[in-house]
């Protein structure tokens, strides 16, 4: 082994910065881990102190465990220890060892044993007021310079002192471990900005707030996600979801247009490559005096070609033309997929969700989820590949057809370009989100206030409804104003990356073109091709804003498909035989929320035929409604068994269950259609003298044809037209045109008067005749005649029996009939006095007339 005493080789000085059209070794190796150990140990030492003096220990149990952050630590220290191998190679392969090469590999075996260090430190401790994204500037810096010295290796391309040419074992072992460092210093830079062994929030919002607090308060209906949340995350689970609405399964003659699209693209790429290619060859055709029919041809072909291409890449050229007409039916095959899938499944959600769900904000975020699907296709497939395939081929063919510099001119603006774009687009990706948010709330508090216009206007509340409204239009004009601004911030910093590019790329080609060494079609070339390039280039970052901006628009939406059913059919369920209707509840237990149980072992039967009425002795909140939604299966029981005809409704279909049975509600809503299409939601397939007949037998046929429309009469949203008497009707009728064996009424008279009541009655009594009925009841009088009847209270069953029974027993529920027929007695008391003084009023006035005579 052979140690050369000079600090350089005896061919060159550390004061010759460039050497053989390239830079100087020594000069290299010696300037970057010098600036290197300077970056981490006078800021790292800076760094260190104020964590360890304003800084605080995290608690094992708030740092987050992720595999990245040890993949971070494997790089740094492979990175470190191919330094030192790099020194024992060179003492031991029996050459000479320059100065600098032990200066190279000892400074920067200590600059990143100290990066591995600061590292470390900020995994442990926490400054109160840190950021909750990317790891401190200090080691962001040192990994940025560490990857932009790798990158200046590819000024060197044609020096023979550098190991490009691959020529012996010396040179490949140097480009191996140059290729270790390349790779692993991008790597950590990219990790870097995302920081996975960091905590995603702040330290002190992590130590003060309850967890339980966090995970049941504060969350929207559709899943608020974190503020500072990229919107990157989850990225492959949103790509499996859109994937198979990409290529249409099923469907043969869409999948060929997915492919012959695909294949247009394909040659829209090369078509790019050639159109500077031409313009170039009739430039130097004029400039070297070709024939006519030589030039003639080639004008010919680039006008071919350019009218294949269009006025630019990415412009509307025939060949993108036809592409775009012919992906209309694919897009829109996925716009109807999307919207049919998430409507079905809206509609399998469970009755819990639609209680608490905001109308406003589901339908805000269907609209902007399934049209940003399309813009996500559009822009991924045929604006973001075809732009980086782009960039490699200019690249790959200035490099080829030029020399190094230009590809690394190029080289370097992409990286800046895309760099700068991603990290300036995901800072904005908050203020996009709050923007959302905030539009949301408007349309929201829009909606809400517009279906209850009459507590509005009950209140006289107009006034402070249009103010709630202004702050919420003030408060999202905020955020698009943070939003508009940060996007007009990077459209300057793209276009001064692209400006600086083309002026050092054009200087470059002139100098060769005025050296000789290129032609003038050459510097047309380059200016036609770089132009051509950095128009899409100019759009990628609208395109990756766009697609950040879907994909933000898509969370809403994925929210939505996440939300899981709550009452499932089971796996093997069959369907559900009726034979006779006998109803069983066994021992059932039920709560909506943990700690209050509405139902406690409840236990009855209803017999085949029977009607069984359920009263309280309060309205509200006793559990009667419960009990009908429980036998519907709207709900999961926590214990117990519900049977009809002996089958575990909870092991059968849900659809053959409810088609056996009718439900009346308390509160009917009725679409906005007309009321003869109102009542055949009852059968669908019913014909118009069958919903007729219902109506009759429901007592509202004579008061529809007394409409001007009759049967045709709009019933408005939520059926706001009709009287609340008229649209309980509706809802009667309606289940007796369904005709199902095994009836539920819910206080199915409680919005009639008297005298409609007993007609109703009457018609309900031969509806319910030999099928089994469960009335939930408020005035006992309609329930006189039930088989049993079942007093609720405590959420238990306290008396059962028939009417005269449970008089006789004088408990709860002969209280309750004694209060309502005193209060009965009192109304008929003064509705008779009103009636005397009314006679008397009228008598008085006809006495007075008679005197005047």
């Amino acid at each position: 082994m052979a140690f050369n005493q000079s600090y350089c080789e005896a061919s060159s000085s550390i004061s010759q910065t460039w050497v053989d059209e390239g830079i100087s070794p020594c000069f290299y190796f010696t300037l970057v881990p010098t600036i290197l150990l300077t970056v981490a140990f006078f800021l790292g030492t800076i760094h260190c102190i104020c964590f360890q003096k304003y800084g605080t220990a995290m608690e094992p149990k708030f740092i987050p465990r992720s595999c990245l952050f040890g993949f971070q630590q494997a790089l740094s220290v492979l990175l470190l220890v191919q330094f030192l191998g790099g020194i024992v190679w060179r003492a031991a392969s029996g050459g000479e060892l320059p100065g600098y090469v032990v200066l190279y590999g000892c400074f920067s075996v200590l600059a990143w044993a100290w990066a591995i260090a600061l590292l470390r430190v900020e995994r442990r401790r926490v400054l109160v007021m840190d950021r909750t994204r990317g790891h401190s500037t200090v080691l962001l810096l040192f990994w940025a310079v560490a990857f932009s010295a790798e990158n200046l290796a590819f000024i060197s391309w044609y020096s023979p002192h550098w190991w490009w040419g691959l020529e012996d074992n010396p040179q490949k072992v140097q480009f191996a471990l140059w290729l270790i460092r390349y790779i692993g210093t991008g790597l950590l830079f990219f990790i870097g900005l995302k920081a996975p062994g960091l905590p995603r929030r702040p330290y002190m919002l992590l130590i003060n707030e309850d967890e339980r607090d966090v995970e049941n308060g504060g969350q929207s209906l559709l899943g608020r996600t974190e503020e500072n949340q990229s919107t990157w995350q989850g990225f492959t689970k949103k790509v499996r979801l859109l994937v198979p609405y990409l290529w249409p399964r099923g469907n043969v003659f869409l999948q060929l247009l997915v492919i012959f699209c695909l294949g247009l693209l394909g040659i829209e790429r090369a078509i790019n490559v050639f159109v500077p290619i031409y313009y170039k060859n009739i430039v130097n055709e004029l400039t070297d005096g070709r024939s006519w029919h030589t030039v003639a041809t080639t004008v010919c072909i680039y006008v071919v070609l350019k009218f294949l291409q269009g006025g630019g890449a990415g412009a509307s050229g025939f060949v993108s033309n036809m592409r775009s007409f012919l992906w209309i039916r694919v897009q829109q095959f996925t716009n109807r997929v999307v919207q049919v899938r998430l409507f079905a499944h809206l509609h399998s959600l469970s009755l819990r969700w639609h209680l608490g769900r905001k109308t406003g904000d589901v339908l805000r975020s269907i609209d902007r989820g399934t049209s940003s699907i399309n813009s996500l296709l559009s822009y991924i497939v045929f604006s973001i590949f075809p732009t980086i395939a782009d960039i490699v081929i200019s690249i790959i063919y200035f490099i080829t057809y030029f020399n190094a510099w230009f590809g690394l001119i190029i080289f370097i603006c992409m990286v800046l370009y895309l760099t700068l774009t991603i990290i300036i687009t995901e800072w904005r990706t908050k203020f996009r989100r709050d923007m959302n948010q905030q539009d949301n709330n408007a349309k929201s508090k829009a909606v809400d206030s517009l279906l209850n216009f009459e507590t509005v206007k009950y209140y006289n509340a107009e006034n402070y409804e249009v103010s709630r409204f202004e702050d919420t239009i003030l408060k999202y004009q905020v955020s698009e104003w943070k939003t508009q601004a940060s996007l007009a911030f990077l459209n300057q910093t793209q276009n001064g990356i692209i400006g600086g590019g083309l002026l050092a790329g054009s200087l470059l080609c002139a100098y060769f073109v005025t050296e000789g060494k290129f032609k003038v079609g050459d510097f047309v070339l380059f200016g036609t091709y770089i132009i051509q390039l950095y128009t899409p280039l100019n759009w990628f970052g609208t395109y990756y804003r766009m697609i950040q901006n879907s994909f933000i628009d898509m969370e809403n939406m994925f929210k939505l498909f996440e939300e899981e059913e709550e009452v499932k059919d089971e796996v093997n369920a069959g369907s559900f035989h009726y034979t006779a209707g006998k109803v069983e509840f066994e021992n059932v237990h039920f709560s909506y929320t943990n700690g209050k149980e509405i139902l406690k072992d409840v236990s009855f039967t209803v017999l085949p035929g029977q009607t069984v009425a359920l009263v309280s002795s309060w309205t509200l909140g006793a559990g009667k409604s419960t009990i009908i939604r429980l036998l519907f299966r709207f709900y999961n029981i926590q214990g117990g068994c519900i049977r009809i005809d002996g089958q575990d409704i909870s092991k059968v279909k849900q659809r053959s269950l409810r088609a056996h049975i009718g439900v009346v509600p308390q509160d009917t809503v009725l679409f906005n259609d007309n009321i003869r299409d109102n009542i055949r939601y009852g059968r669908i397939s019913a014909s118009d003298q069958e919903v007729e007949e219902a109506a009759i037998a429901a007592d509202i046929h004579d008061k529809i044809m007394a409409f001007p429309e009759a049967y045709d009469t709009q019933v408005g949203e939520r059926g706001l037209k009709l009287s609340g008497g008229e649209k309980q009707r509706v809802a009667i009728a309606r289940t007796i045109l369904k005709a199902p064996q095994i009836i539920l009424l819910d206080e199915a008279t409680s919005a009639l008067d008297t005298q409609t009541e007993r007609n109703i009655q009457a018609s309900l009594a031969k509806v319910c005749a030999n099928r089994t009925t469960i009335v939930v009841a408020h005035r006992l009088s309609t329930i006189i005649g039930a088989d049993q009847i079942l007093v609720i209270s405590n959420a238990r069953i306290a008396e059962r029996g028939r009417h005269e029974e449970l008089l006789v027993k004088g408990g709860i529920y002969a209280d309750m009939w004694m209060k309502q027929q005193q209060a009965q007695d009192s109304d008929s008391s003064s509705d008779t006095e009103a009636k005397d003084r009314k006679s008397e009023k009228l008598q008085a006035q006809s006495t007075s007339s008679g005197h005047s005579h």
